[in-house]
C-alpha cells in the first residue's frame, strides 16, 4: 500500500463527517445511527438523500452545495477515494454532508423505514456478466433493500454511460410496473441535462471524452416492497431466437 493511500486512511479517522463501522458492528445487526441520522449525525430535520457508490464524492458535494435545504450521505467502500469528498466537506465546514464507508449489500443496517427521501446512483459498475446481475444496483435484490428505507414518494436516480445497465433498469421498471418520470438515453445530445444533471464526475468526464452518451433514469418503487429476480439476458436471447425462428 502506497504512502499516499496510508496517509488518506489515517486522515479519514479524523473526519467527523465520515462514518466507518467495522464488519462486526453491522453484520446481522443495526448500526446505532439507524433511524437517528437527523438527530444524532446532522442535528437537524432536513430530508436525507443518499448517493450510492459515491466514489470521490463529487456528486454528493455538488448536490449539497446547491441544495442546503437537504442532507446528503455518500456511500462507498473505497476509503481512499472517499477521502476526497470527506476532506472537502470538512475544509468547507459543510454541515449537510456525510459519508458512510460500507458495502451497499449492508445498507439495510444503516437506515430505518422512511428515513431516506431520495437515492442517486451515479456511474456504478454495470456488472455486465449475467452471473453478476444481482450485483447491479438497480436489480430487484437491491430495490428490495431500498424499499426498507426509501420514502413511499421517494425517487431513485440512475445516471450511467452503460447502455446495458440503462436497458436493464428500464426493463426492471417495465416488469414491475414502477412509476418512471424520466428515461433518457442521451441527456446531453437531447439537451435534457439541467444544472444538477450537468455535474460531472471524473468517470463521466472520461466517458464523454470517449464520445459515449450519458443516460438518465428517474423512477420510484410505487409502494412495492418485494421484488423477484429474473434473467433479463436469457429472456433477451430467447426473444432473439424466436425472432430468428419466425423469419
Amino acid at each position: 500500500m502506497g504512502k499516499d493511500k496510508l496517509r488518506r486512511f489515517a486522515e479519514n479517522l479524523t473526519f467527523k463527517c465520515l462514518v466507518q463501522p467495522s464488519f462486526e458492528e453491522i453484520f446481522h445487526k443495526d448500526h446505532p445511527l439507524k433511524g437517528r441520522w437527523n438527530a444524532d449525525f446532522f442535528g437537524n430535520d432536513r430530508p436525507i438523500i443518499l448517493e450510492l457508490g459515491c466514489g470521490k464524492g463529487e456528486y454528493t458535494i455538488a448536490l449539497a452545495r446547491r441544495n442546503p435545504q437537504y442532507n446528503y450521505i455518500g456511500v462507498d467502500i473505497k476509503g481512499a477515494r472517499m477521502w476526497r469528498g470527506a476532506k472537502t466537506a470538512t475544509d468547507e465546514h459543510m454541515d449537510n454532508v456525510g459519508f458512510l464507508r460500507t458495502r451497499i449489500e449492508f445498507i439495510d443496517s444503516f437506515f430505518a423505514e422512511g428515513e431516506i427521501a431520495e437515492i442517486w446512483i451515479t456511474f456504478p459498475d454495470p456488472q455486465l456478466k449475467t452471473r453478476r446481475a444481482k450485483k447491479r444496483l438497480t436489480s430487484p435484490l437491491f430495490l428490495e433493500y431500498y424499499a426498507h428505507f426509501l420514502r413511499a414518494d421517494g425517487w431513485i436516480n440512475l445516471k450511467t454511460d452503460s447502455q446495458h445497465l440503462f436497458g436493464y433498469t428500464n426493463e426492471v421498471i417495465r416488469r414491475f410496473g414502477l412509476p418512471c418520470e424520466v428515461s433518457n438515453d442521451d441527456i446531453y445530445g437531447t439537451g435534457y441535462a439541467d444544472e444538477t444533471l450537468s455535474v460531472k464526475t471524473a468517470y463521466e468526464t472520461r466517458f464523454l471524452q470517449l464520445g459515449l452518451p450519458i443516460t438518465y433514469t428517474r423512477f420510484s418503487l410505487g409502494g412495492m416492497r418485494h421484488f423477484e429476480m429474473f434473467d433479463w439476458e436469457e429472456d433477451e436471447k430467447a426473444e432473439k431466437d424466436n425472432e430468428e425462428a419466425r423469419k
